[in-house]
C-alpha cells in the first residue's frame, strides 16, 4: 500500500517534498514499524530507482518513503533543477523529521539509502544526522568527487577550476534572465562517450524510464556548490552507524563505492559486489536490482 504524501521541510528556503510512503504488507497502524529513507540519484525523481528500490523493500516489512528532492519533480522550490548538494543532504533529514511524527513508525529504528548521488547525500545525512540508525547506498556517486575528478577518477582537483568558473558566470547570467541548463547525464546519445554513460541516457530519455518530471539537467548555478562539496567530509569520524556498499563490479563510478568504504568510522560495514553489473544496470536491471535488495533487506532487519 502506497499513498502520496507532503513533507514541509525547515530548511530555510521554505520547500515542500512531493513523497510516497509505502506501507508494508499486513500493516497495522497500532503498531510501530521500522522505517527507510530512499533518495533518488542526481537528475532523477521518486517515480524511477528511488520508487522501485522503497517499494521492494516495503515488501520487507519496513515503511519506506520515497521523495522529489527540493526544487526537483513535484517538490517546491525556485530556481527549478537546482541541484544544491547541501539543501539535498537536508532534504534526507527532513524526511527523517516527518518520519518522527508517525506514531507507527519506531523513531528509533529510522535508516536511509540512496542510489547515486542520493547515495552521496545519504552517507552526508548519516555523518550529520545520527538519527539514522543504519545506511545503504547503491551505486553511490560523491557528487563533487565526480565533478572535480571525472566519471572514472583521472582529473586532479584543480583541473576542475572551469566549472567554478562556468556555475560563477551562470549566477551572473541567472539574474538577467538567462536559462544555464546543465547535463546531469548524456542528453542525446551520441553525447555519452561510453556504453554505461549511454545507458545513463538511455535510462533518462527513452521508454526504459523517462519521466516528465526528470529532464536530466540542472542549473550551471549548482555547480557552485558542487565543485567544493565532499559528500564524504568527516566521514572518517561520524560515519559510525552500519553501512552496507552496494555498487556492480564494472561500474566506472565504483571507484567512490571505494572510498566511503575506506572512510567511514563505522565498525560494522560491509561492501557487496553485484558481478558484471555496470551503474546503471543496478538502477533498473531485474536481476541486478533483485540482488542488490537481497541484502539490503536483511541488512536494514538486522540492524533497525
Amino acid at each position: 500500500m502506497s499513498e502520496n504524501i507532503s513533507i514541509k521541510t525547515l530548511n530555510g528556503y521554505g520547500t515542500t517534498l512531493a513523497a510516497v510512503i509505502n506501507l508494508p504488507e499486513g500493516f497495522d497502524a497500532s503498531k510501530t514499524y521500522p522505517a527507510i529513507v530512499v533518495s533518488h540519484p542526481g537528475g532523477g525523481v521518486k517515480e524511477q530507482a528511488a520508487g522501485l528500490y522503497a517499494g521492494k523493500l516495503a515488501e520487507h516489512g519496513f515503511v519506506t518513503v520515497a521523495y522529489d528532492a527540493s526544487f526537483q519533480g513535484a517538490s517546491t522550490g525556485e530556481p527549478r533543477q537546482l541541484e544544491n548538494p547541501h539543501i539535498r543532504t537536508e532534504d534526507v533529514s527532513a524526511v527523517v523529521d516527518h518520519l518522527t511524527t508517525l506514531d507507527y513508525v519506531d523513531s528509533g529504528r529510522i535508516g536511509a539509502m540512496g542510489i547515486c548521488a542520493g547515495a552521496g547525500y545519504t552517507a552526508n545525512a548519516a555523518i550529520n544526522d545520527p538519527r539514522i540508525k543504519a545506511v545503504g547506498t547503491v551505486s553511490l556517486v560523491n557528487i563533487g568527487q565526480m565533478f572535480r575528478n571525472g566519471w572514472t577518477n583521472d582529473v586532479a582537483d584543480a583541473d576542475a577550476a572551469p566549472l567554478l568558473a562556468m556555475g560563477a558566470e551562470a549566477r551572473t547570467t541567472d539574474v538577467q534572465g538567462k536559462d544555464n541548463p546543465f547535463p546531469l547525464a548524456p542528453m542525446r546519445e551520441e553525447d555519452a562517450p561510453n556504453e554505461e554513460l549511454r545507458q545513463a541516457w538511455e535510462y533518462y530519455h527513452t521508454p526504459r524510464c523517462e519521466h516528465p518530471n526528470a529532464p536530466g539537467f540542472m542549473t550551471a548555478r549548482s555547480l557552485s556548490q558542487i565543485i567544493t562539496y565532499d559528500a564524504f567530509h568527516k566521514a572518517e569520524a561520524f560515519l559510525t552507524q552500519p553501512l552496507l556498499v552496494v555498487a556492480g563490479s564494472e561500474a566506472g563510478s565504483k571507484w567512490m563505492s571505494d572510498d566511503l568504504f575506506a572512510r567511514a568510522a563505522s565498525k560494522d560495514k560491509s561492501f557487496h559486489v553485484v558481478e558484471g553489473s555496470n551503474h546503471m544496470e543496478l538502477y533498473d536491471g531485474e536481476k541486478e536490482v533483485a540482488e542488490a535488495v537481497s541484502k539490503l533487506g536483511p541488512f536494514f532487519a538486522d540492524k533497525l
